[in-house]
């Protein structure tokens, strides 16, 4: 595996870090439906114009299905979570995606359940809530399940996307997924929010960043490396997502570090190590009798 696509792929979590401080600086206090349906649908169309390729009609369940689990439910919940819950737990919610993917992967994918990678994910949960979560955090039930829901989703859409590879490149098969998220998310709008929010600059510059950077930028990046990663390795370097959020925070907005965040961040990086160091070994084992 090229390091290359491993720094590539790493830095879709890396700029997704980001969200936390754009949700609630720039777009505080909206409806999570909304968010959700004016990040994917946007991006979506922009980039199927710009790939020119609509795809063959017996994909399309396929691309429903990987919408919704990547995008429509996966953003809606992930906002819910992130409105109804101090960061530090929604993150710490999300962090057990890694773990359900090994377990999707070995049901869907037919691979091993390897003790390493069970215990890079677990390691990955005690970095990112050392890194994030505090005494004083609150717990809200709908939060909770929003968070976990949220997780779950993710993990099954990166477990099919690894599984249901289209012969067209990254880009395409985003425009696809962010196209068919978006749709889905139309007529539950339409049916649940009377009427769309009066948006200031600030609101548009917030989605502009999360749709097109925030979305359509990093998922090129997630899919392409979904392509050529086993899905456990790429699940875990969403611990960089919470770990980009934490020194956003420091550098931006004067937050400190403590002692039980960066033992946080040394165990996130250590988790994402040995999963990686796993994958290596496999490889050279691989590549030894061919030699």
């Amino acid at each position: 595996m090229p390091i290359r696509t491993l720094l590539l792929t790493a830095l879709a979590p890396a700029i997704w870090g980001s969200s936390y401080i754009v949700t609630t600086s720039l777009l505080p206090g909206h409806s999570p439906l909304v968010v959700a349906l004016l990040r994917a649908l946007p991006a979506g169309l922009l980039l199927l114009v710009l790939v020119r390729q609509l795809p063959p009609l017996n994909w399309l369940p396929r691309l429903m299905v990987l919408g919704a689990l990547n995008f429509s439910l996966f953003w809606v919940l992930l906002f819910v979570s992130a409105y109804r819950l101090p960061g530090g737990v929604a993150a710490t919610l999300g962090a057990v995606q890694p773990l359900i993917v090994v377990f999707l992967s070995a049901l869907l994918l037919k691979t091993q359940i390897r003790a390493a990678a069970v215990a890079a994910s677990v390691l990955s949960i005690a970095g990112v809530a050392l890194l994030v979560l505090t005494p004083a955090a609150k717990l809200d039930t709908l939060g909770v399940l929003a968070g976990l829901g949220g997780a779950a989703s993710m993990a099954a859409g990166v477990v099919l996307t690894r599984k249901w590879q289209p012969p067209v490149p990254p880009l395409t098969f985003t425009a696809w997924q962010l196209t068919a998220g978006g749709l889905l998310l139309v007529p539950i709008a339409l049916w649940t929010v009377p009427e769309l929010p009066v948006f200031t600059a600030a609101n548009i510059a917030g989605l502009a960043y999360m749709s097109l950077i925030g979305g359509a930028l990093t998922y090129i990046l997630w899919f392409r490396g979904l392509a050529r990663i086993e899905p456990s390795q790429v699940s875990l370097l969403g611990v960089l997502s919470p770990l980009s959020a934490v020194i956003l925070g420091w550098l931006l907005l004067g937050e400190t570090l403590t002692p039980n965040q960066m033992l946080g961040a040394l165990l996130a990086l250590f988790s994402l190590w040995l999963g990686q160091a796993r994958l290596r070994r496999r490889a050279n084992r691989a590549a030894a009798p061919a030699e």
